[in-house]
Parts: structure tokens; sequence; C-alpha cells
């Protein structure tokens, strides 16, 4: 199977792929402010949830600790009604101080806890509400700004059913280098021969690379590890 031909076109379908999104992406002010807001808030969302989510755990461990506490703060006071001996009240007493001490070192942080979860809630919802809201104009203003480029949006319709195609009848393998190279080499798998370099990397070929290509469809650039293939080779 000679893949060259279908690499080259799928590599043309991300190109054109990149220009339409690009396009679609430039957004008038208006469509633009809501997508930063958007995104802002979404960002802001996943930071509030995760000290949500780090206060109600301090909650459930605290109000633990805090039970164990007033357990043993109700055995201290139990203990100090039945003692009968100077001595022996004296110690109760101590004990029972000891015993609120704790329980209080282990509330005040458990209510500064809750009060934290509880801003967070707060402003949780506040940035929820406002999130669906922008949403939904967003929503709307890009219908209509899409409206407007309707033979682009037809065009990446077109090339990602291409895509799925072109990838469909590529061995497995072939594929999972294409997109390695698509995400880490600028967006460019394959890319052809110029004037002896690499047109990726502009690195300078050996000369029996040069040879080898001359044999064969493509080649890999030893710099960059793209496909190099030459337009000049029918």
């Amino acid at each position: 199977m000679n893949e060259l031909p279908l690499l080259i076109e799928l590599q043309g379908v991300h190109d054109g792929l990149r220009v339409i999104h690009r396009d679609l992406s430039d957004f008038p002010p208006e469509l633009a402010a809501l997508d930063t807001e958007l995104k802002t808030l979404a960002k802001k969302l996943e930071e509030a949830g995760k000290a949500l989510a780090s206060a109600q755990g301090q909650q459930t461990t605290l109000t633990a600790n805090l039970a164990s506490a007033q357990k043993l703060e109700d055995q201290s006071k139990a203990a100090l009604k039945e003692t009968r001996h100077k001595v022996q009240f004296t110690a109760a007493i101590r004990e029972l101080d000891e015993r609120q001490r704790q329980k209080a070192a282990v509330a005040r942080p458990l209510k500064e806890a809750e009060t934290r979860a509880g801003t967070l809630e707060k402003a949780i919802e506040e940035m929820e509400a406002r999130r669906i809201q922008a949403q939904a104009q967003f929503d709307e203003l890009h219908r209509i700004f899409l409206s407007g480029h309707e033979n682009q949006v037809e065009a990446e319709r077109r090339l990602l059913a291409r895509k799925e195609e072109l990838r469909q009848a590529l061995p497995a393998a072939t594929v999972t280098r294409f997109d390695r190279l698509i995400q880490h080499r600028q967006g460019r798998a394959v890319v052809t021969l110029e004037k002896g370099n690499c047109g990726g990397c502009n690195t300078r070929l050996r000369t029996p690379l040069i040879a080898q290509l001359r044999e064969e469809k493509h080649i890999i650039c030893e710099s960059c590890q793209r496909i190099i293939h030459d337009p000049q080779r029918p």
C-alpha cells in the first residue's frame, strides 16, 4: 500500500482545517469578550470547586474531632460530679479545663472551615449563574456569527468527514505517528524536500538520504522526524 498520497492529502486537510478554525475563531469584539469571560469563569469555577472540596474535607475531619473532644469533655464533667475528695476534685477540674481547651482548639478551625465553605458555595453559585447567562449570550451571538460564514462551516464539515475517511484508510500505526508529529511539530507532519533540505526544520539532508528518497516515495527526517517527500518525483 502506497501511504504517501493519503498522508499528503491528510496533511492538506489539517492545513485547511487550521485556516478555517482560525477564521471561525476570529470573533467580533462582543463575542470575543464573552468567549474570554467564559474561559475565565471556567478556570475560576474549577479553582473554587477544588477549594470547596478541601474545605469540606476539613469540615468532615474537624467535625469528627469535635465529637470526640465533646465526648471526652462530657466524661470529665461526669467524673467531676462524682468526685468527693478535694485532691481528686482539683485534678478533675484541671482535666475538665484541658478537655475544654482541646474542644475549643478544634471548634475554632471548624468554624473557619464552615465559613470558608459557605463563602465558596455562594461564590460558585453566583459564578455558575453568570456562566449560564454568558453561555446563552455567547451561543446566540455565535449562531449569528456562523450564519455569516456558511461556506466555511460547510467546508469544515466536508474536511472533517474526509479526514475521518483518510484516517480509516491508513494503518493505525501510521495514524498514531502522524498525530504525534502534528501535535509536536507545529501541525506539520508531511513536508516537501526544499533544495536538499527538510521543508520542516530546514536541516540539510545527508547524501545517502537524498539517494534513498530517489528510490523510495518518502523518507523520515533524521532531525525532526517529519515525513519528507519530493514533489518533483512522480
